[in-house]
């Protein structure tokens, strides 16, 4: 089979042209998906075929895996956790590790959660030892007791989930907790730490699946690190459940494919959280509040302030402090983004910008995204805004905001239950955003978080953990044979 640069095809009622890139490349057996808006990707046959390889090992790896017991899991997760501290065993994995962040550097990859440090090793320990721990998962849902008869609603495994991961190493003890619902995994995992992925899963995963007594391919990383891969794996018909972590474009698109192929999806979306900060007695603690929102970059860190304009005076300086602090550690001064429409808001409230702001640099621009997630290193970057009151406020988070994380500072109640009641938001609180992690919240290793870009979640919250991937059976006992309709 061949195609042409010429040739068409329809997508969402629109008819989209080929184009020489994928017409030029396409071979038979290759195979052309579309996103709902009309992008086109190329995967070859020999993504497909290693996908397809990998997933009917997994596959069959579930099968063995609903016999297992409760013990052999929990020692996988104990031997996985004693290889992990075992220094000698890791030497190898370290000197691989070393060379994939040296590379990275090489390449101007950002190497913040590359590198396997001896924290990253303990916070994995630390979350395969939940694992182990975990009482096993009771399958007793309902029970509904008829007249001669009842039913059981049950928990039990989906099936295989298929991860696309960032390229950072400790996603392996992530992963691996969906074992303990008996449920198998494949995973892709970004360049950059594939070859620490690679010796990880050859000097901790499969030695300790195998001495446990579980099927070695119950946790399987995908001998690939092309963007096809992943689009294989999530149109890929086997995978019970997609689960793409990061965010940005390629995050949505994978999310995508998904949807487009019937496989459930969840999805991190853009990060960055918000906080709405109105009117407070404890000026000390609501600069405590920013700062530890601030402490790194990641996803649950604070992005946008928006300040109620009955609150400004009051409580500008403050906000001010605890951004500047939030540079103190890495030496630098955090960027404060404002609109040049925000400056004069200030102006007209009487407040003068040079008074307020020592320590932090304010960049000011005539039209600011407040959409845009601020990807930074060691520099804070946070957006400031001013609505004129709550209803204002909440509305600005539902049209700009990634739906995902907002936090209310108010000493008014009502202030709280509105914005409960009318924000987007699977996430919220009245303290620091960087609660939002489902070990720190639940003492439950994460598999994923979920904002409520794409919509809210069918019969779940934002945190996907091990033991949250399951599906319902349903189990009727007759004792009267006379029962009939």
């Amino acid at each position: 089979m061949s195609v042409r640069a010429t040739d068409r095809i329809l997508v969402n009622g629109k008819l989209i042209t080929i184009g020489a890139a994928i017409a030029d490349q396409f071979s038979d057996g290759d195979r052309i998906v579309a996103s709902t808006d009309g992008q086109l990707m190329l995967i070859p046959k020999t993504e497909i075929d290693i996908v397809g390889q990998v997933v009917e090992l997994s596959r069959r790896a579930f099968s063995l895996l609903q016999s297992a017991s409760d013990d052999q899991i929990s020692t996988f997760f104990r031997l996985f956790a004693d290889r992990l501290a075992d220094d000698v065993l890791m030497a190898e994995v370290m000197v691989v590790n070393e060379n994939d962040v040296e590379q990275a550097k090489q390449r101007g990859r950002s190497t913040t959660r590359l590198g396997l440090t001896p924290s990253m090793r303990k916070d994995m320990i630390d979350a395969l030892g939940l694992w182990q721990d975990m009482v096993a998962v009771q399958d007793h849902v309902a029970h509904i007791e008829h007249s001669g008869w009842s039913v059981e609603a049950r928990q039990c495994a989906l099936g295989l989930v298929g991860f696309v991961f960032e390229g950072r190493p400790n996603v392996l003890a992530d992963a691996t907790g969906v074992i303990r619902s008996r449920n198998t995994c494949v995973f892709r995992i970004g360049s950059d730490a594939y070859n620490t992925a690679e010796a990880l899963m050859r000097v901790a995963v499969h030695p300790s699946l195998i001495e446990a007594g579980l099927p070695e391919h119950c946790v399987m990383l995908l001998p690939s690190i092309t963007h096809a891969s992943a689009w294989a794996l999530f149109s890929n018909d086997g995978i019970a459940l997609a689960v793409a972590r990061g965010s940005g474009a390629s995050v949505a698109l994978l999310g995508n494919i998904a949807q487009q192929h019937g496989i459930p999806v969840s999805l991190h979306g853009t990060g960055g959280a918000w906080a709405v900060v109105s009117q407070y007695d404890d000026l000390a603690g609501l600069e405590d509040i920013i700062l530890h929102s601030l402490d790194r970059k990641v996803c649950n860190t604070l992005n946008t302030i928006v300040i109620l304009e009955k609150a400004a005076c009051e409580i500008i300086s403050t906000l001010f402090k605890g951004i500047g602090k939030s540079g103190l550690r890495n030496g630098v001064r955090p960027i404060v983004h404002i609109s040049s429409n925000v400056e004069q808001q200030l102006v007209h409230l009487g407040i003068d910008l040079a008074d307020v702001s020592s320590g932090v640099v304010v960049e000011i621009t005539d039209e600011l995204d407040l959409s845009k997630e601020w990807e930074w290193e060691t520099t804070p970057e946070v957006t400031l805004v001013i609505a004129k009151n709550i209803a204002s406020a909440v509305e600005l988070f539902n049209m700009h905001s990634p739906q995902f994380v907002l936090s209310v500072l108010s000493v008014h109640q009502d202030e709280h239950e509105h914005a409960w009641s009318t924000s987007n938001a699977p996430f919220f609180g009245n303290g620091m955003t960087r609660w939002v992690d489902g070990q720190y919240a639940l003492n439950k290793p994460e598999l994923g978080l979920s904002n409520w870009q794409l919509g809210r979640s069918l019969g779940r919250g934002g945190i996907l953990s091990g033991d949250s991937v399951y599906t319902i059976r349903y189990r009727m006992t007759q004792i009267d044979t006379t029962v009939k309709r």
